[in-house]
């Protein structure tokens, strides 16, 4: 399978909702069955703040703690806010390099760490690149969005800062990306 034009970009600020909607969109594509592959990863909050995030492996449905602040233990890959840890980084890799073939590929998110610094979700470029998905949901950073379009042939852009953009549930993005219904 080729990547032309399947690929669909989630941009917004931080915690804008990007992560939140393709927990709707993945929970929408289960419904539907869907074939998944791919991560997602949900911050970790308490009392209304921010303390982790996880990675989730929307396939399986294992969830492991992949960063927290930075006075967490790391041992590799930090931020100006947290601290990865790198076990749950390499398991990361390996989930995106079984995440294909699928109907819908997720990952949450190509960031700095990858366009850039050659760190985190390093494999998910090449399991974009490899085309072998049906549809693809990307989540990327308003300032990589120039660079990520420049490396991809996309079909559309889902951006959670356009004041203007109709409110949108999992199950209508879920719709937007790929044909879902009865299967024969």
């Amino acid at each position: 399978m080729s990547a032309v034009s399947r690929i669909t970009l989630l941009t917004g600020g931080i915690q804008s909702g990007k992560t939140s909607l393709c927990l709707e969109v993945v929970a929408a594509a289960r419904e539907e069955g869907v074939v998944l592959g791919g991560l997602v990863s949900p911050g970790v909050f308490r009392e209304g703040e921010k303390i982790a995030i996880d990675v989730l492996d929307i396939r399986s449905g294992e969830r492991v703690r992949l960063a927290g602040g930075l006075g967490s233990r790391s041992t590799g890959i930090t931020t100006r806010r947290w601290a990865f840890i790198p076990e749950a980084v390499a398991w990361g890799n390996e989930v995106l390099d079984k995440a294909v073939p699928c109907d819908l590929l997720v990952v949450d998110e190509l960031g700095p760490l990858e366009f850039h610094r050659g760190e985190g979700w390093v494999n998910g470029f090449k399991t974009v690149e490899s085309g072998d998905f049906s549809a693809a949901l990307l989540v990327i950073r308003p300032s990589l969005l120039e660079e990520a379009l420049s490396r991809w042939d996309v079909r559309g852009v889902i951006d959670l800062n356009d004041s203007n953009r109709e409110l949108r549930s999992g199950k209508q993005v879920l719709q937007s990306l790929i044909e879902v219904g009865p299967r024969s």
